[in-house]
């Protein structure tokens, strides 16, 4: 399998770690408020990447982490009227409703930033103890000049960052670039006792201190937004690698974006779609056939055309089921391999899910041809195949498919029953009618000596 590695800029053939096994860490939620649509792919490009080396064969241990303190957090707080701890368990729990909502495998492990206070202390000292960071005024800073690798993620030169960094009011840093791993505590704000005071931990050193503490370092993947890549995953990288001279993570892999008109959604620019709401309307299958129909790494322009043409496109995988799920003979099995390989031949290049998408279209399109020409055992073979390859890519389509396949039958059983009794009082006009409205709205009827037999055809 190939990735594509931020830190390189080059697509890279992935080799875990441990034979076997890969190690995957996911920056989670920061638990202010609730998600919205524009969250989603957090959780869905991990989502996919696991289950797909789950089938692969390897075993996957995947940590996503929670940030349960942090400004953000402490801002809401004082918005609301809350207590900081209360507005992150509230958020925490809207925010997990909203990931289970989608269909997504729960992390083996979801940390918390405030159960991991001393590992992120113990990390501190030794950075301290190394001389790349140092206490002052209660706080502790790191010291970017003091690791020679600042940058090298971002590619951002630290003497332009250091043209226009400014030192903020309260703060006692050697250079405008460094930044805090520990903050003094204020009035009203979260804190804990530590060597340098009462404080709270700083945002990047919470993740690295998580990471590391389940995954070791250096660990197979770290993935996160584009979003993140500065000052975030740059400020991980180089606190942890300046504490153990070893790689932290060996691929950065980065998704692009949702898009709002010309701008990134997000609450600070105040043009979130709720993704409760969006789930509401569309469905958890349609709201991650939106997202994988595109590239992961490139950004992605929101609009409620694109959510109904994903909606369309999936009724094209539940109306071939409804029909091939009657089916009771034995599938052909190279139907299946035939996929299976086109299907990984995609995901092997750097997840590309729009061409494992098209691989699930034709089978779709051969299995209703095989329906037509009457070739059972095709059509079970291409159903086959779609069901365990939609499965890969995280699609629920086994529940819907079932109810809609007994509303369908029992539906167009009631219309067959009175065509043919306008048949048999020779009423062929409305028997014509009958079957003109079923085939309009993707029913073909085929009438046979042993009665009326019908299947789906509309989306094929």
């Amino acid at each position: 399998m190939r990735l594509y590695n931020t830190l390189t800029r080059s697509v890279e053939e992935f080799v875990p770690r441990d034979e076997g096994q890969v190690t995957i860490y996911v920056c989670g939620p920061t638990v202010q408020g609730p998600p919205h649509f524009g969250h989603v792919r957090m959780a869905i490009v991990p989502d996919v990447l696991r289950r797909y080396l789950e089938w692969q064969g390897y075993d996957v241990l995947h940590v996503r982490n929670i940030t349960d303190v942090e400004d953000k957090i402490i801002a809401t707080a004082h918005l609301e009227g809350r207590s900081a701890a209360v507005v992150a368990e509230d958020y925490a729990r809207t925010w997990q409703q909203g990931i289970d909502a989608l269909g997504c495998l729960p992390p083996h492990v979801v940390p918390r930033a405030t159960g991991h206070i001393l590992e992120m202390q113990e990390l501190i000292a030794r950075l301290i103890e190394l001389d790349v960071a140092y206490p002052s005024g209660g706080d502790v800073y790191f010291s970017v000049r003091a690791f020679d690798g600042y940058g090298k993620l971002s590619r951002r030169d630290p003497d332009q960052l250091r043209a226009g960094s400014r030192v903020a009011a309260g703060e006692q840093k050697r250079d405008p670039l460094d930044f805090a791993l520990w903050k003094a505590s204020k009035p009203d704000e979260p804190s804990w006792p530590s060597p340098w005071g009462d404080g709270r931990p700083g945002w990047h050193i919470e993740c690295s201190a998580m990471a590391t503490k389940y995954l070791g370092q250096p660990f197979d993947i770290h993935m996160g937004g584009t979003d993140l890549v500065f000052p975030h995953h740059e400020n991980e990288l180089a606190q942890s690698e300046a504490a153990t001279s070893e790689q932290f993570a060996r691929f950065w892999v980065h998704h692009g974006m949702l898009n709002f008109g010309q701008e990134k959604m997000a609450k600070s620019v105040g043009n979130t779609v709720s993704l409760a709401e969006a789930v509401e309307r569309y469905g958890s299958d349609t709201v991650r056939l939106f997202f994988l129909r595109a590239d992961y790494r490139s950004p992605v322009e929101f609009s409620e055309e694109r959510l109904d043409e994903a909606a369309a496109a999936l009724e094209r995988f539940t109306a071939f089921l409804r029909v091939a799920d009657a089916l009771t003979v034995s599938g052909r099995a190279e139907v299946a391999e035939q996929a299976r390989a086109a299907f990984r031949e995609a995901m092997d290049d750097d997840l590309a899910t729009p061409r494992a998408h098209a691989v699930l279209f034709d089978l779709v399109r051969d299995g209703h041809r095989a329906l037509e020409t009457g070739d059972e055992a095709t059509a079970v073979g291409a159903r086959d195949a779609l069901r365990e390859l939609t499965g890969v890519l995280g699609y629920r389509l086994e529940a819907a498919a079932a109810v809609d396949s007994e509303l369908v039958a029992s539906l167009v059983s009631e219309l067959l029953s009175l065509r043919a009794q306008a048949r048999s009082r020779r009423d062929f006009a409305t028997a014509d009618a009958i079957r003109e409205r079923l085939e309009a709205a993707g029913v073909a009827v085929e009438d046979t000596p042993e009665g009326a037999r019908w299947h789906v055809t509309r989306g094929g």
